[in-house]
């Protein structure tokens, strides 16, 4: 994450007038404050990095923040007032506002992961409906419902109208699903769910406005144990039978929404260390469900829709969480005193004092897609699948290094059995992988006429040169 300040914060911060504070772990947070009479100054506004001096250079992350050149916080499913409203919770006329749209954006987002995934159904799906709701669509769809030009029913929005130029296939995909028995068993339940779902976050939104604070977490109590109902609907393991990589982790997405707006009812107690443990959990969670989802992708087609939006939630929505989390973590080490400073920077806290100098482009924002064209003139559907599996949990790429070391020295190409990986791309230690499996393949198996005129695999051409050195 960079924070960017307005110029004049910035050039106290560079001379050392201002400090940026830190959690205990080193992170530094998005707010100004004196050193000398310890008030707090500004709040600053969230971007993604540019550049990235981490191991992530290597994987699909370092590409990314390279390619997109940074931009603001756009994640998928996190709401995105979520980093800077626990500096700003203290009994705050704005700090409440925020939370109000942080709820109403995650009821939003919701009911958009779930009409698109009405729309990829249930079993296979084509490359040109999975297209139609992929996450550049997905970005504009809940652009269009945030500002109220389409509509919510039963949880579900109508996307025919959206998606009339994606052309015949996707509107009879529509039509075909809306009539299918067995996802009209599924979208039963998901109904009932975002009723209660629903109701839960109104619930939680109106305590926001009752002033006796033991009336408020009443309120609060209530609308947290309806959140807990919807969850039980949403996660349960049959609601996921049937349905493609793509179906599914819409279908999580939807989990992780109801996660976060647990994790805002306990904020707006106060009760810090269980939202922390909460936040940490979901990270872990999201890891999880997502490297399920990669690992059960079987189709160029599918990578080709989960590979930008597993790679925006990887640096979107875990960092959003990440931060939150170390916000609060933050937050607990504050008196009451410093809490009540902070929330009065109000008017320092809006986007109007970022404006001047920061512009914005759509390119910027879905810069995924791009990184993942770029790749796949490189790659290949295996090789970007592993890729995105070791961007998740890195530990995975070890056993890739050493059998490519393995198979450099066995087969005669010793230059390529590196000593120090750390420089090496995932890009690269995934296509070395499949090369050496590819020839281990041959060597035991005779091809047949149709593997050689369609060979299951083969070099990108820029690979093929860096190996040319080693022959």
């Amino acid at each position: 994450m960079d924070y960017v300040f307005t110029p004049t914060t910035q050039a106290r911060l560079n001379t050392g007038n201002l400090v940026q504070p830190a959690t205990t772990t080193g992170k530094l947070l998005p707010a100004a404050r004196d050193p000398v009479t310890g008030e707090f100054v500004e709040i600053a506004k969230i971007f993604y990095q540019s550049t990235t001096t981490t191991l992530c250079d290597r994987g699909v992350l370092g590409l990314l923040s390279h390619l997109g050149g940074g931009g603001p916080v756009q994640p998928l499913i996190a709401p995105v007032y979520v980093t800077v409203a626990p500096l700003q919770l203290a009994q705050s006329h704005q700090g409440f506002q925020k939370i109000y749209r942080m709820l109403n954006c995650l009821k939003i987002n919701l009911a958009v992961m779930q009409a698109t995934a009405a729309v990829i159904g249930i079993g296979a799906v084509s490359s040109t409906v999975l297209s139609a709701v992929n996450l550049e669509q997905v970005l504009k769809i809940r652009d269009e419902a945030k500002h109220q030009k389409l509509k919510i029913k039963d949880g579900f929005i109508d996307l025919r109208h959206i998606l009339k130029d994606k052309g015949v296939e996707v509107i009879q995909q529509i039509f075909k699903v809306a009539h299918d028995s067995n996802f009209q068993r599924h979208r039963q339940q998901l109904v009932n769910g975002y009723d209660i779902f629903s109701k839960a976050i109104k619930r939680c939104q109106s305590a926001l406005t009752v002033p006796d604070l033991k009336l408020r977490n009443s309120e609060i109590n209530n609308g947290r144990d309806m959140l807990f109902e919807a969850l039980k609907i949403y996660d349960r393991p049959g609601l996921l039978e049937g349905l493609c990589s793509a179906g599914k982790l819409r279908q999580m997405e939807c989990v992780w929404a109801i996660e976060l707006a647990l994790g805002i009812t306990f904020q707006l107690q106060r009760a810090y260390d269980l939202v922390s443990d909460r936040l940490l959990k979901l990270q872990s969670k999201i890891r999880h469900d997502l490297l399920t989802v990669v690992k059960g992708c079987q189709s160029e087609s599918e990578l080709d829709f989960l590979f930008p939006e597993v790679t925006r939630i990887l640096g979107h929505d875990l960092s959003v969480i990440e931060f939150w989390q170390n916000e609060v973590d933050w937050m607990q080490t504050l008196s009451p005193k410093e809490q009540h400073q902070l929330a009065s920077l109000d008017k320092l806290s809006g986007d109007h004092h970022i404006k001047s100098s920061i512009h914005t482009t759509f390119a910027v924002l879905t810069a995924e897609p791009s990184l993942y064209q770029s790749l796949k003139q490189k790659s290949h559907f295996l090789s970007l699948r592993d890729q995105l599996a070791f961007a998740l949990k890195p530990e995975l790429r070890g056993g890739y290094e050493f059998y490519v070391c393995q198979q450099a020295i066995a087969t005669g190409y010793p230059a390529l059995a590196v000593s120090n990986w750390q420089e090496i791309s995932d890009l690269t230690v995934a296509n070395l992988y499949y090369f050496f499996q590819s020839r281990e393949d041959l060597s035991e198996i005779y091809p047949t006429e149709d593997t050689i005129e369609t060979p299951a695999w083969h070099f990108a051409k820029s690979l093929e040169k860096e190996l040319n050195y080693c022959n």
